[in-house]
């Protein structure tokens, strides 16, 4: 049971890849980004971003009584649960003003996709600068403090992506 939970936790492994897990997690994590946009359905979206979490916190708070550490840079189930969440802010805008959700293609073959590299590229930074309350989030205990501060950098990303568009909507009228 053991090397199946590590197996979980751990990206299916990814995590022990012996540079940037974090990073390869995170595109681990655009696959599952890709796999709850291809229901078509919002709401099956954000419920699996919420089995996403659920599912982190679990597994990586058992994977570190495992493993004997605190949050191992091995487990990267909780990049993996928290890049779909990077994307909410987006997908809740275009649904809102299309009435449906994106393809997949919107976000990986078409000038937009530009943006999905940069919500890449800002959760990378915010998950490894870890600002206020970011950092602070890892005393959590177990499995909480490893998945909510990837949660909380998914949040600065849409926090971040709101302003960038507010600010380029403002410039341009």
């Amino acid at each position: 049971m053991d090397r199946l939970v590590l197996w979980i936790a751990q990206g299916f492994y990814i995590g022990r890849i012996p540079f940037a897990p974090g990073t390869f997690g995170s595109l681990l994590g655009l696959a599952w980004f890709a796999a709850l946009l291809e229901t078509g359905r919002l709401w099956i979206y954000g419920i699996g971003c919420l089995a996403g979490i659920a599912c982190s916190v679990w597994f990586c708070g058992r994977a570190e009584k495992i493993l004997g550490q605190t949050d191992p840079g091995s487990v990267v189930l909780d990049e993996v649960a928290a890049m779909p969440c990077c994307f909410a802010a987006w997908l809740w805008a275009v649904a809102w003003t299309h009435g449906e959700l994106p393809s997949l293609e919107f976000f990986f073959a078409s000038p937009a996709g530009l943006g999905t590299a940069v919500t890449f590229a800002a959760f990378r930074f915010f998950d490894v600068v870890k600002p206020w309350p970011i950092r602070q989030s890892q005393s959590l205990p177990g499995g909480w403090g490893v998945t909510i501060d990837d949660v909380l950098a998914a949040a600065c990303v849409n926090f971040s992506g709101i302003a960038v568009l507010r600010a380029w909507t403002w410039l341009h009228r």
